[in-house]
């Protein structure tokens, strides 16, 4: 609306206000022409983006009706207790049921220090706590344990924790707690770690059982020669003389023996051997051996004794020279003395990685794993070397999961591993969530169970009625929408009982807005013609059809007679013929809605791929509704041009006619006052 004409001591007795006015209002007749364009192309955009939003909705719960996470493939487990055993059934799990008995959950180390001042210090240092193969290794700078706590847990995410708990108004007790359950992931300290648990009462010194290994010389046995290189002449490895004494092995320059494992640590994983060996140098013998092999070797020239006196036969003297083909024998230095035997006979050497050397006491420290040499049964000591001799001794087994060279004090828990008995088969876990056992299942253990806790498999129909239920509902309103738009008629709204009252007057302002653009009409059509089609997925398939479950335009049709919205396109659910077939042929329905036509284990066939498919070409990138906003939103560009253009041309427009009609009235209005002016002359000399 124009301002108008204001110019000082110039009043608009003539109305050139109003006549700008109602000149520009015709001007205005293109401009406001093309804003409601403008506004139309908004509302249509606005309108095609709901439809996108509708076909996005339906392709969202189709895709999950064929896709490898589809409903029909959901598995629903129980357990006859929920408190002891719970259990996940993958995708994949077979139906049933089974039995298992949870004999002990899994159990993680948990201690608890003694009494100690709520303000303790706790000294600086490099503090190291290990979990089994996880550590945690941080320098502490000195403090209270209050800030210590925080420290340990703010490094320790999923090995440690700490806590202090309140026993007195001024006494507190540290709690550090394994965050891995399992004997292999006992708690140990390391550095001053150690020293500082041992001096709060958290632990205390303590010494593993050992077993020791057969002393007795007549209880070894002999050992192969296995030398890498045969020499003729070279001795073999012969236990003959190896001596014990002091509880020492002696085994001079070629020699060795077998021994066996101690019963307690054969077959069992968590047993460790241990010993210690000392190396020493030695005359070689393969010096003498050449001397005595480089000449032939003559009988003895004999004697005889009568009477008290004895006499010689002189040495033979063969004549002989050295064997021409005789090789003198080299020497041999070897540094690998210690094997492994399985029941089968394969040897094994023990891993360099488990010497480590004392220098104050010259004995080098051997500490293996057997669960690191399955199936071990014996020992095997070789000394293949002609210049030295080794000495053995401390030979020990012992449980390495005890071994950690002390004990809790005041232990809430132990490291332990979870015991089960599946099908009457008992077997053992580190961690209480066990996928191991059966196939696709997981087992989630919580607390021994007083008796065999049942657990069954079964399809969980409730998740699949679900998901067809939400694609129906999803499928009704796309063709809702495309009908509202596609059409004028009132009752296409009114027929929706579904929407508010805000929701019906807004679809009445679509109501038609594409009502000759068949590309919605085609869409429909298209749609309905993948719903009410047959799917033979197989040779003997059954269910073919959705209104076979219960899926259909007229599914109701026997108790509500005559409806509309049949007629429309709209889907209805039986929903007790959905529950039977879903009880008997969940497998069929799963196979309807998407299947394998060609054998290329690719689905390329169904209710839902084709329907996911169909709606892909409409709201995909660059798809139909892609094209049509773009095409509009080309047309809002352009009219925003020319609005702004209509514009600018109506305000240079409003802006001559106020300067024109400014002009005509300053001009009539000095007219009129040269008139008064006149006229007040003449008035003033008739008067004379």
């Amino acid at each position: 609306m124009a301002d108008g004409i204001g110019i000082p001591g110039v009043t608009d007795k003539y109305k050139t206000n109003d006549l700008v006015e109602s000149m520009m209002e015709v001007e205005r007749i293109p401009l406001k022409r093309e804003q409601t364009q403008l506004e139309n192309y908004q509302k249509q955009q606005d309108a095609w983006r709901n439809v996108n939003q509708k076909m996005s909705a339906l392709r969202d719960s189709v895709k999950t009706l064929y896709s490898f996470e589809n409903p029909f493939n959901s598995k629903l487990t129980t357990s006859s207790d929920e408190n002891s055993l719970t259990v996940d059934a993958g995708r994949e799990a077979e139906f049933g049921s089974f039995k298992v008995d949870v004999i002990k959950p899994a159990t993680a180390d948990r201690f608890l220090s003694g009494n100690i001042d709520k303000d303790l210090e706790v000294p600086q240092g490099k503090y190291t706590f290990h979990t089994g193969d996880k550590s945690l290794d941080f320098n502490w700078k000195g403090g209270k344990v209050s800030d210590f706590v925080t420290a340990v847990n703010k490094r320790g995410s999923n090995i440690i924790k700490a806590s202090l708990i309140g026993v007195s108004a001024d006494k507190k007790s540290l709690l550090i707690e394994s965050l891995k359950t399992g004997k292999e992931n006992a708690l140990t300290f390391e550095n001053d770690a150690l020293s500082f648990v041992k001096s709060i009462d958290m632990i205390g010194e303590v010494k593993p059982e050992t077993f020791d290994f057969a002393t007795d010389l007549t209880k070894i046995k002999d050992t192969d020669t296995k030398d890498a290189v045969v020499q003729k002449n070279m001795p073999e490895i012969s236990r003959d003389n190896v001596s014990f004494e002091d509880n020492k092995f002696t085994l001079p320059q070629r020699s060795g023996f077998e021994t066996e494992l101690p019963s307690q640590a054969r077959n069992n994983k968590d047993f460790a051997i241990q010993f210690s060996y000392k190396k020493e140098l030695k005359e070689d013998i393969t010096e003498e051996i050449n001397e005595r092999s480089s000449l032939p070797q003559m009988p003895a020239p004999g004697s005889i004794t009568y009477g008290g006196i004895s006499v010689s036969n002189s040495s033979s003297d063969s004549g002989m020279k050295k064997d021409p083909d005789w090789k003198p024998l080299e020497s041999i230095s070897s540094s690998h003395y210690f094997y492994v035997k399985d029941s089968d006979g394969k040897e094994t050497e023990i891993d360099q990685a488990e010497f480590k050397e004392d220098k104050e006491s010259g004995m080098t420290r051997v500490t293996f794993n057997l669960k690191d040499y399955p199936d071990a049964k014996t020992l095997v000591v070789r000394n293949s070397s002609t210049n030295s001799q080794i000495t053995v001794t401390d030979f020990k087994a012992f449980d390495s999961t005890k071994n950690k060279g002390f004990a809790p004090s005041h232990p809430i828990t132990e490291a332990g591993d979870a015991v089960i008995k599946y099908e009457g088969i008992t077997m053992n876990r580190s961690t209480n969530d066990i996928d191991d056992v059966i196939p696709h299942v997981t087992l989630h253990l919580h607390d021994a169970s007083e008796k065999t806790v049942t657990v069954k498999i079964d399809p969980d129909t409730a998740s699949a009625k679900d998901a067809l239920i939400n694609f129906v509902g999803n499928y009704n309103q796309t063709i809702a929408e495309m009908n509202i738009l596609s059409t004028d008629k009132q009752e296409v709204i009114s027929e929706l009982d579904y929407l508010s009252s805000d929701e019906q007057e807004k679809a009445k302002e679509r109501l038609g807005m594409f009502q000759g653009d068949f590309t919605l009409t085609n869409g429909k059509t298209s749609l309905q013609r993948i719903i009410s089609s047959g799917y033979k997925y197989s040779t003997d398939a059954q269910v073919t059809l959705l209104s076979q479950i219960g899926i259909s335009t007229n599914a109701s049709t026997g108790s509500r007679g005559y409806n509309p919205g049949q007629m429309r396109g709209y889907l209805e659910v039986d929903e007790k013929k959905l529950d039977q077939m879903l009880e008997s042929s969940l497998d069929e329905i799963k196979n309807m809605f998407g299947f394998d036509s060609d054998g290329d284990l690719i689905i390329d066939n169904g209710v839902a791929f084709l329907l996911d498919k169909q709606i892909s070409s409409w709201v995909q990138s660059g798809g139909i509704i892609s094209a049509k906003t773009n095409a509009l939103e080309t047309s809002i560009k352009n009219s925003n041009s020319k609005i702004t253009k209509l514009e600018t041309q109506l305000e240079r427009k409003e802006a001559e006619l106020k300067s024109k009609y400014a002009t005509m009235e300053g001009t009539l209005n000095n007219l009129e006052a040269q008139q008064n002016t006149l006229n007040n002359y003449s008035n003033a000399n008739s008067r004379q």
